[in-house]
């Protein structure tokens, strides 16, 4: 399941986001890639651990915290903190699928990579190429999006960002586990979900059919989820 999400960061955000990862220093982003991906990865990243990361990616957190949308398409248990990588002109990241298994920085804990989650920093006007291309059983899927909205997909989708051929583009990433890991079933409580929202817009709070549907939709949820 694709799902793109707006205004996950509100502009102010975004400003303030851009000036912290502005101001850090940056790595070859093949530090975080395995060997298979790395042969494929060319662009710039800020180290994890760094305090720029950290601090940039509590204000993304936040965000998440309050996006319905995002807690809905992830039902999340674990979300990795956020990283942050730059594309200039000529950098690119050939096809590649995500690594299932992330350490979280600091901890001993390692988590499942279930959703993979690009966050554009940078208005899609401000350069050109840098499109974040996924491949799924009903083809290739593009996406340049407007600075402070996202995208959530499979991590077991196979994936590459097109060459930059002018200016530059920022974003963050990072992986979410799932509660419940199948993406077929995530989309399944995504859809009733969605459903059950446009169904209260026209019918009470408590309206059998309602109170049906939530019903379903937490019954289905304790049968699926991992905690």
């Amino acid at each position: 399941m694709l799902v793109r999400i707006p205004n996950v960061l509100t502009p102010e955000e975004v400003a303030q986001v851009r000036q912290i990862v502005e101001a850090a220093a940056w790595v070859d982003g093949r530090v975080t890639a395995g060997e298979q991906a790395g042969k494929a990865k060319l662009n710039l990243q800020i180290p994890e651990n760094s305090p720029a990361a950290r601090q940039a990616g509590e204000i993304i957190l936040r965000g998440l915290g309050r996006n319905p949308v995002f807690n809905s398409a992830t039902l999340p248990f674990r979300v990795l903190p956020p990283m942050f990588n730059r594309y200039d002109a000529g950098m690119t990241f050939g096809a590649h699928v995500d690594g299932a298994i992330r350490a979280i920085p600091g901890t001993s804990i390692r988590m499942r990579a279930d959703i993979s989650c690009t966050l554009f920093l940078t208005p899609p006007e401000d350069y050109d190429g840098g499109e974040l291309v996924i491949d799924d059983v009903y083809g290739s899927h593009s996406a340049k999006l407007p600075a402070g909205d996202m995208i959530v997909y499979p991590a077991t989708s196979l994936h590459h960002v097109t060459p930059i051929t002018r200016g530059c583009r920022w974003s963050s990433f990072f992986w979410t586990q799932s509660m419940v890991k199948d993406d077929g079933r995530r989309t399944l409580l995504y859809d009733l979900d969605a459903a059950i929202i446009r169904t209260r817009q026209s019918l009470p709070d408590d309206h059998p059919g309602v109170l049906g549907l939530t019903a379903t939709y937490h019954n289905l949820l304790r049968h699926w989820a991992e905690i």
